[in-house]
């Protein structure tokens, strides 16, 4: 499940976009409805053509709500970026901008709205240049754009059709085991009690399992689970989550706080971090400098420590570490951001390196920041991992040269991930480091298309086995050798039902509905009454349809010996008995001889001495044969 955040200047039409989208407005407070300026977070969802609800967090756009925007943009996997037409870039166009660049957000469609006020094409031309010249050099930089207005429709099918090929081409997010969902809303609801809202960042929720909300180490049970106002069991990593605690209140808990496994994560109040500070700041960042850090979905103002360095210059780059007046709950990897308190000013942000350092650095020790590099990096384990969910299936010796890592440690740590089932292994017999690998959240999106193409194949073609082989690959659009390991890798774990030329899930039975029913016994009432000169395809097909006749083939109702005759099984068996009792020893016999001790025509006995030949059960010689294989099966 996959997020879209929205971005861009006040009154540039994110909300009325996201309503002509989704048929909902993310407006939910009576002010904002008042003044028709979105003021705090507001969500909806899109359902895409291939099936998909993808979330939408709609987020304020003025100047004074830019901490609310904050709030929640960091869970998202793509941003909408927005700029009207009648007025171009704007000043929190470029600072939502910088924003999404600092926390690095992976893709991203840009949405220029309200083109029914624009004067004519060339003014769009003009406005379209200006926006990718304030682009150039961002995390948006090449990133698709269209022509919308969402008064009148125009653009909007088309931009749809952005947003869903630019989710299609990014990685689904890991799922590591360690769920984690920072809270944006809370509220409660009559009958039901406290509930909380955000984006699911790692792991999965199920209903009736214990949580923890940090950093307040309140302990809760989750009582029910919503996405898009559907009840779920259980929530996916990345998806947008309601969440229905029961044994904490609603006044217990504030945006901020992070719902997680117990034990998982634990808050702190001082951590190791990577920054850069955006060009455009007015100030530089110097050491002891107090700041407004937002991580997650929480704000909290801290003190920053700069390592190796007196201040940072804007556009420059350098480490930091960050001391909250409160704890927080962050993780190796996250992104943050950093703003002055007063004025208000996005100065800047980046990764966390180390969530717990345990200690105050002295800041200019020997060797620090060269620690802090080889933490930038990763540990072999995350590194595998990371490269792993966005290369997709590879063979692990490409997997080893994307990383960078000595061959050698790789190897043995692709092997500890694949016995802790973080990595998939598709080719064990080859073993590592030729064997095609995979990350658990890269086969999880891959089984999980799999089954849907299937299941919707099997839901319009019920009396099918399953899909043609070729088709399948097409529909996965995977490459031969890693859809022939996948396809073994299912059927072992008993996912499908390999039949050679179809594929079908092995959960899929072909039945007949009633109506079919009847047409199947009344025609094996005409090959009983007629078990050796049975009705041929022909007249099957025209009696009761090629969709039935095929399922009566694949079930083994009926035995195919030629394009033109068929007969029941144990008919076949019937036959095949008689020529053995009667030339079993060996005689040589005719064609006429079978016809004569079946008592048919020449179709059918030329039909089925021409099947034996081929399984070699009978040799030809001239106008003769002799049984040679005393069965089907030997």
């Amino acid at each position: 499940m996959r997020v879209i955040g929205t971005a861009g200047h006040v009154d540039h039409g994110k909300s009325t976009l996201v309503a002509a989208l989704t048929g909902t407005h993310p407006d939910r407070l009576k002010e904002e409805q008042e003044r028709e300026m979105t003021i705090d977070l507001g969500f909806a969802w899109l359902t895409l053509a291939d099936g998909e609800e993808v979330g939408i967090v709609d987020v304020p756009g003025h100047r004074d709500f830019i901490e609310n925007m904050l709030a929640g943009i960091g869970g998202i996997d793509l941003a909408l970026f927005v700029v009207a037409a009648d007025e171009g870039v704007m000043p929190q166009t470029r600072e939502h901008l910088a924003i999404l660049d600092i926390l690095k957000i992976p893709a991203g469609v840009i949405a220029l709205t309200k083109i029914d006020l624009a004067p004519d094409d060339e003014w769009l031309d003009l406005i379209e240049l200006d926006v990718r010249d304030a682009l150039a050099g961002s995390v948006l930089a090449d990133a698709p754009m269209v022509r919308v207005s969402a008064r009148s429709g125009a653009g909007i099918a088309e931009l749809i059709q952005l947003l869903a090929q630019s989710l299609a081409s990014q990685p689904r997010r890991l799922n590591t085991g360690k769920a984690r969902l920072p809270v944006d809303r809370v509220f409660t609801v009559a009958g039901f009690g406290t509930v909380v809202t955000g984006t699911l960042l790692d792991g999965d929720l199920k209903v009736g399992e214990e949580v923890a909300i940090l950093p307040a180490g309140l302990r809760g049970r989750i009582r029910g689970l919503q996405s898009h106002k559907q009840k779920e069991s259980s929530a996916p990593p990345g998806s947008r989550t309601a969440i229905n605690i029961s044994g904490v209140d609603a006044n217990q808990l504030r945006r901020g706080d992070v719902v997680c496994k117990p034990g998982v994560y634990s808050p702190t109040q001082r951590f190791d971090a990577q920054f850069d500070l955006i060009k455009d700041s007015r100030i530089p960042l110097r050491h002891d400098m107090e700041v407004k850090l937002f991580v997650g979905a929480q704000e909290v103002v801290a003190r920053v420590r700069l390592l190796g360095a007196d201040e940072i210059l804007p556009g420059g780059t350098g480490w930091l570490q960050i001391e909250p007046r409160e704890a927080v709950v962050v993780a190796r990897g996250d992104r943050y951001v950093l703003r002055r308190p007063s004025p208000g000013e996005t100065l800047g942000g980046g990764m966390i390196v180390e969530a717990h350092p345990g200690r105050r650095y002295k800041r200019f020790a020997p060797g620090l920041l060269e620690r802090l590099q080889v933490l930038m990096k990763g540990n072999p384990a995350e590194v595998l991992l990371q490269t792993s969910s966005a290369a997709g299936i590879v063979p692990g010796s490409a997997l080893i040269k994307l990383t960078s890592l000595p061959q050698r440690e790789a190897v043995s740590q692709m092997q500890e991930l694949v016995a802790q089932q973080s990595l998939v292994c598709l080719e064990p017999q080859r073993g590592m480091p030729e064997a095609l690998v995979a990350s658990r959240g890269v086969m999880n999106a891959v089984t999980d298309k799999m089954q849907q193409v299937l299941t919707r194949y099997h839901q319009s073609f019920s009396l099918r086995a399953g899909m043609p082989r070729e088709e399948l690959k097409s529909r996965l659009n995977l490459e031969a050798r890693v859809y022939n390991a996948l396809v073994q890798t299912w059927t072992e774990q008993e996912l499908l039902n390999d039949g050679g030329q179809q594929i079908g899930l092995s959960s899929h039975k072909v039945e007949f509905n009633s109506d079919q029913q009847t047409k199947v016994t009344a025609l094996l009432k005409k090959f009983e009454e007629a078990p050796f000169s049975p009705p041929g395809v022909r007249e099957c097909v025209d009696e009761v349809g090629e969709e039935i006749f095929n399922a009566m083939l694949a079930l083994g109702l009926l035995f195919p010996v030629s394009k033109e005759v068929v007969f029941r099984g144990g008919d076949f068996e019937e036959i095949l008995n008689r020529l053995r009792a009667e030339w079993g020893n060996g005689t040589p016999f005719s064609m006429a001889q079978v016809r004569d001790l079946l008592r048919t025509s020449r179709k059918y006995s030329l039909a089925v001495l021409e099947y034996l030949d081929e399984q070699k059960v009978t040799l030809r010689e001239g106008d003769t044969r002799k049984m040679v294989k005393p069965d089907l099966s030997s």
